[in-house]
């Protein structure tokens, strides 16, 4: 590779750091190229961005960003490397979850994960990440809370409302119900 393919690769990683606030960092060593083949195809399905590349040009893209900023990272970049590009946080942790799962594999391995601002380092995370709630599932939440007690009021009103109603139609009722009921014969008076 030469100096200047290796530069473009740079640039190439700088915008997709800069574009996502979520990536991750993933081993695919001992896939095979049919693997790797199925697991791009999920990735493209889900709208997740796979790109495979060396480490040294992925740590020289963080740093060219924000050396601290990406600190934690550094250290998951060994062996081979696929970087995971999502703007939903927890969607490529899905995708190697039901990976391994189907394949009944170890791998892909989840190295790091850089979300929001936060470093999750090792696989021990995995499942940690695919209970992430994505920004719209928390906006939902949120809704539902501050809903709750207004349909809680509502409902009161709507209580008290035919509670209201039932006393006057019970009263309407009594007097109707004593205007049609028949009279009953009058007993023989007892001699």
């Amino acid at each position: 590779m030469t100096k200047d393919q290796k530069n473009e690769v740079i640039e190439l990683l700088k915008e997709k750091f800069s574009q996502y606030n979520n990536f991750y960092v993933t081993n695919t060593e001992s896939l095979t190229v049919e693997q790797i083949g199925t697991l791009r195809r999920a990735c493209f399905n889900k709208n997740v961005e796979m790109k495979v590349a060396k480490n040294t040009l992925i740590k020289k893209a963080l740093e060219a960003i924000d050396a601290e900023k990406y600190a934690g990272v550094y250290e998951s970049l060994n062996n081979v490397t696929a970087l995971m590009f999502s703007e939903n946080p927890k969607e490529p942790a899905v995708i190697i979850s039901s990976f391994r799962k189907e394949g009944k594999k170890e791998k892909p391995e989840l190295k790091a994960a850089f979300i929001n601002g936060e470093i999750y380092s090792g696989d021990k995370n995995l499942d940690t990440l695919t209970k992430i709630k994505t920004r719209e599932e928390l906006i939902g939440d949120v809704i539902a809370l501050l809903q709750a007690p207004i349909q809680r009021v509502v409902a009161a009103l709507q209580n008290q409302e035919n509670k209201a109603d039932a006393p006057a139609e019970a009263e309407a009722a009594a007097p109707a119900a004593e205007a049609t009921a028949p009279e009953a014969p009058e007993a023989p008076a007892a001699e």
